[in-house]
Formats: C-alpha cells, sequence, structure tokens
C-alpha cells in the first residue's frame, strides 16, 4: 500500500484477508469479506474495463480473478514459489495461463495451461560483469572474502543470532561481512556490534538499496528462500546457503530451496541448526573455491534472466 503508490500506480484495496488453517475468530469474518471483496472487485472492473488481469497469488488475487473469469477477460496467475498457494491452485481452472518459476509444477497445475518464465526480478542485476572492483569501493571493503547476509527488508532473528554468535569467528577467518539485518533488529544489533567493538569489515545495514553492488561484492551469500530472494540469487550466480524460514504456509520456502539442493545448486541449513552451523559452513564454502565455482555455474543454469519479458508475451498473445 506504500510501495506501489511511491512508483506512480494507482492501489485499491479489498477487505480480505487469508482463512486460517485452524478454529479463529478471523474466520467467523471470512465469508463478509468474500462478499465485500466480490462487490468492490466487479466495481474496480467495471471502471477500469481491463483487457488482461493477473494475479500473483495472494489472497487479494481471489476475487478479482473469479469475477474477472466470470466476465471472460483473459487471466493469467504467475506462482513464485515450487510449492503452489492455496489461491491459485483453486484459480488454476479458471484462468488460462499459468506462468510458473520452478519446473514439475503440473503436479499443481493443468500442464497445458504452464509456462515456464521465472520470478522478474530487478534489471541492474542481470548483468554484474565488471561491477566487482566498483561494488567494493562502493562498500570500503579490500579484497578479503565478502559474506552477504540478507535477511528480507523485515529481518531474520534466526540470522541475525547466528551472524552475533559467529562474529569472532568470521573476525579470526578475516572475512568482510555486508550484513542487512532488517529494521525490526536494526538497533538491537547495532549496539550488539558496538559491544564488539563495531570490528572493522562487518557492515551492518538495516536494508540494502544497491543489490546489484552487493551481488557484486559477495563471494558468498547466506539468504531466506523467498521466491524473489531465490530468483535474483539464481541469475546473480552467486554460492549461496539457505536458511529457509519456517514461519510461512505449507513450509514453501524448504521446498523452493530443496529445489536448488536437489540440483547441487545451493546449500540448505535448517532454520533450527543455524545457530549452531550456520557460520561454520559459511566459512567452509568461503575457503572451498572448488566449491563456491561448481555451486554458482549450476545456480545460474537454473536462472530466467527474461521471466518480466515473457510473462508479457504471455499477456499479449491473450490480450490479441
Amino acid at each position: 500500500m506504500q510501495k506501489v503508490p511511491e512508483a506512480g500506480y494507482k492501489i485499491i484495496g479489498l477487505w480480505i484477508s487469508g482463512l486460517q488453517r485452524k478454529l479463529s475468530l478471523d474466520n467467523l469474518s471470512f465469508p463478509l469479506k468474500v462478499i465485500n471483496s466480490l462487490a468492490k472487485s466487479a466495481g474496480i472492473i467495471r471502471r477500469f474495463k481491463p483487457h488482461a488481469v493477473i494475479g500473483v497469488g495472494g489472497y487479494a488475487s481471489g476475487p478479482l480473478l473469479r469475477v474477472a473469469t466470470r466476465k471472460g477477460i483473459p487471466s493469467i496467475i504467475q506462482e513464485q514459489n515450487s510449492y503452489a498457494g492455496l489461491t491459485n491452485k483453486i484459480l488454476a481452472k479458471r484462468v488460462q495461463k499459468i506462468c510458473v518459476a520452478y519446473p514439475d509444477m503440473d503436479k499443481f497445475f493443468p500442464s497445458q495451461k504452464i509456462a515456464f518464465t521465472g520470478n522478474p526480478v530487478r534489471k541492474d542485476i542481470v548483468d554484474l560483469s565488471g561491477k566487482k572492483q566498483a561494488a567494493l569501493a562502493h562498500f570500503k571493503l579490500n579484497d578479503q572474502p565478502v559474506l552477504l547476509i540478507l535477511g528480507g527488508s523485515l529481518g531474520a532473528r534466526t540470522l541475525n543470532d547466528s551472524m552475533i554468535l559467529g562474529l569472532s569467528k568470521l573476525m579470526d577467518a578475516k572475512v568482510q561481512v555486508l550484513w542487512q539485518c532488517g529494521k525490526f533488529y536494526h538497533a538491537e544489533m547495532k549496539q550488539k556490534l558496538a559491544d564488539f567493538g563495531n570490528p572493522e569489515g562487518i557492515q551492518l545495514f538495516e536494508f540494502l538499496k544497491e543489490m546489484d553492488l552487493a551481488y557484486a561484492a559477495a563471494d558468498v551469500v547466506i539468504s531466506r528462500a523467498g521466491a524473489l530472494s531465490v530468483s535474483e540469487i539464481s541469475i546473480a550466480g552467486k554460492p549461496t546457503i539457505f536458511v529457509p524460514s519456517p514461519n510461512v504456509a505449507e513450509d514453501h520456502q524448504t521446498k523452493n530451496a530443496k529445489a536448488l539442493v536437489d540440483n547441487a545448486a545451493a546449500l540448505l541449513v535448517k532454520d533450527v541448526e543455524a545457530r549452531e552451523i550456520l557460520i561454520d559452513r559459511a566459512i567452509e564454502l568461503i575457503n572451498d573455491q572448488a566449491r563456491q565455482t561448481e555451486l554458482s555455474m549450476a545456480i545460474k543454469a537454473l536462472a530466467k534472466p527474461n521471466a518480466a519479458e515473457d510473462i508479457v508475451d504471455e499477456i499479449v498473445k491473450l490480450i490479441q
């Protein structure tokens, strides 16, 4: 509701939320929310008169695409994860095309509707060649190994705790760190770094804006396994240790990460084990150049750098 208007586009909210998988007071209002959202969606479709409608899997996609498909408007859904979300599984029978980011998605969707497009990512990471030195200069880093830690915009408690617990090991191994800790944890982690004397080469960020430079500087990445993070890292071609969040529907981050691990394209550390072993695994990988090269080549082979264009092509075909 904030980022879309900032980018110059109008946004209209629907009174809708996910259906809780357990008995909950919130579920009592769910039928009301559905009826309200269907009525509001009908008004949006009537006023806007779209040539096509696209859903990306959130529960807000449900009412709008339900109305659009009922009116015969060409519709597409885009499934970002390796495990299909409930909304997309429900809508799959009604839409004309389903754009996916992982192979073998015919276990969720009709195979004749699937287009293997990948997930759209920011353009500036598609080609990182020649950016390494500029990236090191930007972050005031030297030629020693660089570890990039990505916990998402809100941050990840497990990754932040693992970083603090392993800080001495990283310093001893002369590993530099670009550490994106998230806004919820920034003040706390800043204080903990100060307790260590603000060691040189350990750089803390609430949020990283220059992601192309962060990827270019990094030798190894530690990240959660959200769909867009996985897609970005694949295109950047970085050797990565994924630590899937356990706090997501259907444990889909683990499934995202395993899709790469099963192709020898990434490493996985379980959230519950991360505080004990994550930094050790990272240092091992940083010291193993051959393994880095193997992982980098394998993950880049799975990347879909033209995803946005390929999805648009599918939309244009439907409109025409």
